[in-house]
């Protein structure tokens, strides 16, 4: 295994276990040197650190182990075992009314660069490193043990997280086909794995789904940004009187359509409308007393931050001047670089611009198997708030 040795000083934040060593650190590395390497980190003296996956770019390595030990067949099993462990005992895995759940959640798992995402007897994998794409059937085989018996099949899906990469093709790495339909909360939906977004649902929404359906009880309830409709049949089991559902994506609509129909055949309470969203909230009338906004990453990255923060205050203002009184408003940011902070302001601004008085309910965050690494806090990327309007 090649070396790569940091610059005096630059240990401090690996002696404390964050698990990512950037380009800066890097004093020097051993020629050769391939991206998707494993490669032993070590401090100016030559002591050994970490031991992890190099790729060339501002993360220059994500850390597996801070102890030296082979990274092969037993390491995954000893990780994923870990990972199922914990869902098991947080009553997410094997419960017959959810089989849908996140089993593995990157370096919340500790597993940088590692999505795992079941949907009934299928795991969708997705690499965020190349190191985890050349590992990919050693980590597929390992799984398969793992779940004994759970799944069937092991999808692959990095087309997208990782575009650079030559002949990148999605694709069954064990098993193929088999139903798509998967379970949540007793409710059911249709997993668009080939050609969704991320693993093919959003799977972190399911808690905050569950408290949405709690607020809906007789709710004239818009569901902005809805992709599959999540929220939307949470939203009439939880007796709403109608809902409407609004992305701009025909796929997206066809597919919430598919959804609603799956648990609500025939329902008239439903409709869904491809339209722009800033386009939807400026041409609608002000009926809605349940509005949920929960749009895609406004900032992946830090230079977008300020952009971002005056989208979101702009899309919170439109639904503050709509909301009807007493009105319930759930509102998201996914973005990583967004914190609680700039959230909360964005749309206390907004609040402020719309002239209305606003109690928050709920602060809401990424569920229990989507885990931060203690020592990792750059894994907190769902924030949420539930507002009463008056």
């Amino acid at each position: 295994m090649k070396n790569l040795q940091l610059k005096r000083g630059k240990e401090e934040s690996l002696l404390r276990f964050h698990p990512w060593v950037f380009s800066g650190a890097i004093q020097s590395a051993d020629e050769g040197l391939e991206d998707g390497d494993l490669v032993h980190v070590l401090n100016h003296e030559g002591r050994f650190i970490a031991v992890g996956h190099y790729q060339k770019g501002s993360i220059a390595v994500r850390v597996l182990s801070f102890r030296d030990v082979p990274i092969d067949d037993e390491f995954w099993y000893s990780r994923l075992s870990s990972a199922l462990n914990m869902r098991i005992s947080i009553g997410l895995a094997d419960n017959p009314n959810n089989n849908t759940y996140r089993l593995v959640h990157g370096e919340g798992d500790n597993l940088p660069g590692l999505v795992i995402d079941i949907y009934g007897k299928t795991a969708v994998m997705q690499a965020h490193s190349i190191g985890m794409h050349l590992a990919r059937v050693s980590i597929a085989e390992q799984l398969q043990k793992v779940m004994q018996g759970r799944i069937e099949n092991v999808y692959y899906k990095s087309e997208t997280t990782l575009p650079f990469m030559d002949e990148m093709e999605n694709g069954f790495i064990i098993g193929g086909g088999g139903d798509n339909t998967a379970v949540e909360n007793g409710l059911m939906f249709y997993v668009d794995w080939l050609r969704g977004q991320k693993t093919g649902f959003f799977v972190d929404q399911r808690e905050n789904r569950s408290l949405l359906e709690k607020f809906a009880k007789g709710r004239k309830v818009l569901n902005m940004f809805c992709y599959t409709g999540g929220f939307s049949f949470y939203a009439m089991r939880g007796g709403a009187a109608l809902v409407h559902s609004v992305d701009s994506s025909a796929k997206a609509i066809e597919l919430t359509n598919r959804n609603v129909q799956l648990n609500f055949p025939s329902d008239v309470r439903h409709q869904a409308f491809c339209e722009d969203a800033f386009k939807y909230l400026e041409g609608t009338d002000n009926q809605y007393d349940l509005i949920i906004l929960d749009p895609p990453a406004f900032a992946k990255h830090r230079g977008a931050l300020h952009n971002a923060l005056k989208g979101y205050t702009r899309l919170n203002n439109k639904a503050f001047q709509m909301i009807q009184p007493g009105g319930i408003l759930f509102t998201f940011s996914c973005s990583q670089v967004v914190t609680k902070d700039h959230f909360r302001n964005a749309v206390f601004t907004a609040a402020a611009q719309a002239g209305r008085k606003v109690r928050i309910l709920h602060q809401l965050h990424q569920p229990a198997d989507h885990p931060i690494n203690i020592y990792h806090p750059e894994g907190e990327y769902l924030k949420g708030l539930v507002l009463y309007v008056e």
